[in-house]
């Protein structure tokens, strides 16, 4: 089970875990907690689904919103930073995306932004997932989070 390898890692390397979820609505830290003992390596999450929840709980910027979008890696890296700074983790990880149905040319339903952020900072990614629909995007994205994670407390 990968949340189970994920709290482990956390464990080994004596972290604890934060998430940022927008697209995910908690489905991250949902996984993570559907393992027994996860208290130990679970600090919290924050499901930051509007942008005034993203700048009031996490402090993404109003500037980086308009400049930017919600959906985009400047968002996901200070939702991270956001997540790593409010809690008592070691390691964050955020997920902000167009889970559908819907989309736009610039920015197309299964375009999901990644964040992780740990003490010397914060990288993130873009993963295109494709109209597969908003249970499969919603599915693949804590996947790839929970992998993320995983390469970065193994890393």
């Amino acid at each position: 089970m990968q949340a189970a390898d994920v709290l482990q890692a956390a464990r080994d390397r004596g972290v604890m875990i934060a998430t940022a979820e927008s697209c995910t609505g908690g489905l991250i830290a949902g996984a993570l907690t559907e393992v027994p003992g996860s208290s130990d390596a679970f600090d919290r999450g924050f499901v930051t689904y509007s942008n005034g929840a993203k700048q009031q709980m996490l402090g993404v910027t109003s500037d980086t919103l308009s400049e930017f979008g919600a959906v985009s890696e400047e968002v996901a890296a200070q939702m991270a930073a956001g997540a790593l700074r409010n809690s008592d983790a070691g390691i964050a990880v955020s997920v902000t995306g167009i889970a559908g149905p819907g989309g736009s040319e610039h920015k197309p339903e299964g375009r999901v932004c990644f964040g992780i952020a740990q003490a010397y900072g914060t990288r993130t990614e873009t993963v295109e997932f494709g109209a597969i629909g908003r249970h499969r995007v919603r599915a693949a994205t804590v996947e790839h989070a929970l992998q993320l994670l995983l390469d970065a407390l193994r890393g």
